[in-house]
Order: C-alpha cells, then structure tokens, then sequence
C-alpha cells in the first residue's frame, strides 16, 4: 500500500474555495430535487381528481427521485467534493446499491410512462381495461424489484469487477470508492440502463408521432368538411403540446444519462483510464435528470400550477379540495 501513502483520505485534494463552491451549487440541485419531487407527490396524493394511471406512475417516479435528491444525494456531495469514501467500503456499497437501484427505477419508469402514453394515445378505445388499476400496480412493482435485484446482487457479489487486475488492491489501501464494471457488467449495464429504455422510447414516440400526424389528417379533412374551426384548434393544440412533452422527455433523458452510461461502457476498454472526477461530472450530470423530471412531468401540465398554488396558499386544508 506503499503508493497510496497509507493515508484513508487525500488531504488538499481540492482548494477550500473550490470546495465551498462545488457544496453549494450541489445542494442547490439536490435541494431543488427534493421540493420539486416532493410538491408532485402531495399533488397526486391528496387530490383525488388526480388519480389516474398516469399520475400513479408519475408519483411512483417521483417518489423515487425525491428519495435520491432527500437520502443518497447528500453522501454523493461529500464523496464527490472530498473525494473520499468517509464512512467506510461496507456504506460506500450500500449506498452505490441504492444509487443505481433509484437510477434504474426512474428510468424503467420513464419507459413505464411512454408504454401508457402509447395506450393512451394509439389504444384510446382500449386504454381503460388495458392501463387498469391493479396494471399499473404491476408496472410499479417490476419498475422497482428488477432494479433493486439486479444493483444488490451485482454491487455485493462484486461480480462487476470480476477480472479487473488490481481492484482489491485499491479497495485495500485506498480510501476511495472505486465502483468500475467490468466488459460484461459494463456492457450489460449499458444495455439495461440506456440503450434498451432508449429503443423503446424511440419506438414509442415514433409510433405516437405517426398516430398524432394521422389524427391531425383526419382532423384537418374534417374541418374543411363541417368547419368546426374551435375543435380543429383545439386538436392541433393538444398534439403540438404531446409532440413538445415528449422531445423533451427524450432529450433531457439523453443528455443527462449517455455520457455517464457511456463512459461505464468505454472505460474497461482503455484499461479504466478515465479519472475519477470525470465519472463523478458524469454522475451528477445524470442525478440532473432526477431534478428535470418534475419539470418535464408536471410542471408542463396546467393541473401542477393550479395544486402548486393551493399547496402555497394552504387551501388544501379546506375540505372542499380533498
């Protein structure tokens, strides 16, 4: 252990200045991330003309995001600035389990929201005995034991640095929290966390463009047959806004997660060459997505203002609103 200078820490790794800086500007995002979450979640909870299949998913995604940005986001700031596993490798994977666990979850959910959209939207006749109650219950509980097994199973069992010469070693004497997969782990993780959720979003909104194009068709012949100018107005209307929701869901999901998935799958490949605070950018730049999610997701809609503000002025505590 000679190399690591037998310390648990690096001391001076950054500047005081710096530090105070990166602490802040992360708190500001995990705390965003939990007012943002939290203000969805009483939102679809207590008002009853909010529960529906799609706002079930998107509180269960929420709730997954605001126990990120509430319980795992802090140790993440502490581990990121100080560049140190403070309390020890048995916490450090405890927490790294629950860290892909939630990522995984939101994601899954992402693909869960885009599938009800799809029934919603390609299946409307069929949507209410397709995206049912006890359906979306099922959607909910695969969105969060798949995650939860496979990131407890692979983080503790170690199978991700099956092969990786030296890991022990570093584990040993170092007082880091080096998580790196290996070829496989790495290729599977970037399979299952980005490019599958990613094909099937694609071929989603694909799908969901191509109906909203035909119905606007439709539309558009209809109107000049019975000049019904409002309710063409209103169609076109209510596909732009569909067609907007859902670029940016994709956009933002990208840019937020492939460089990190990314950079997961091409490290084993230059001989885990990639430095330490370059995964961390890439880390935080997809907790970013936990943060964008209730942007994207309600406040887009005109029902989150109108909870938002009777949150803010207390009126849910009449009962006239429960």
């Amino acid at each position: 252990c000679s190399e690591f200078g037998n310390i648990s820490c690096p001391e001076d790794f950054r500047s005081a200045g710096i530090r105070w800086v990166m602490y802040l500007s992360i708190t500001a995002v995990f705390i965003l991330t939990i007012f943002g979450n939290l203000a969805i979640i009483i939102s679809i909870s207590y008002f009853k003309q909010l529960h529906s299949p799609t706002n079930f998913l998107i509180l269960s995604m929420s709730v997954t995001d605001f126990l990120m940005g509430f319980a795992f986001m802090p140790y993440s700031m502490v581990r990121s600035v100080e560049n140190c596993c403070v309390f020890g490798i048995i916490f450090c994977k405890i927490h790294y389990s629950f860290d892909l666990m939630l990522s995984l979850v939101s994601i899954f959910h992402l693909c869960s929201t885009a599938v009800d959209r799809f029934y919603a939207i390609c299946h409307l006749l069929h949507y209410p005995s397709t995206m049912t109650p006890a359906a979306i219950k099922q959607i909910v509980a695969v969105c969060w034991s798949v995650p939860a097994a496979f990131a407890f199973g692979v983080v503790f069992s170690e199978a991700y640095a099956s092969g990786i010469e030296g890991y022990a070693m570093l584990i040993k004497c170092s007082g880091l929290c080096p998580i790196v997969f290996n070829k496989l782990w790495g290729a599977f993780l970037f399979t299952v966390g980005l490019f599958g959720p990613v094909c099937i979003m694609i071929g989603i909104y694909v799908k969901i463009f191509t109906v909203s194009l035909r119905h606007t068709l439709e539309l558009s012949q209809a109107h000049r047959l019975s000049k019904n100018n409002k309710k063409h107005e209103l169609s076109k209307n209510k596909d732009r806004k569909a067609a907007k929701t859902l670029t940016i869901v994709m956009l933002g999901f990208l840019i937020c997660w492939f460089p990190c998935f990314f950079a997961i799958l091409i490290d084993p490949f230059l001989n885990f060459s990639n430095p330490l605070p370059l995964f961390d950018s890439l880390n935080w730049l997809g907790y970013l997505n936990f943060f964008c999610n209730p942007l994207i997701y309600g406040f887009f809609y005109p029902w989150f203002w109108k909870t938002f503000k009777y949150i803010l002025e207390g009126k849910i505590l009449n009962s006239y609103f429960h």
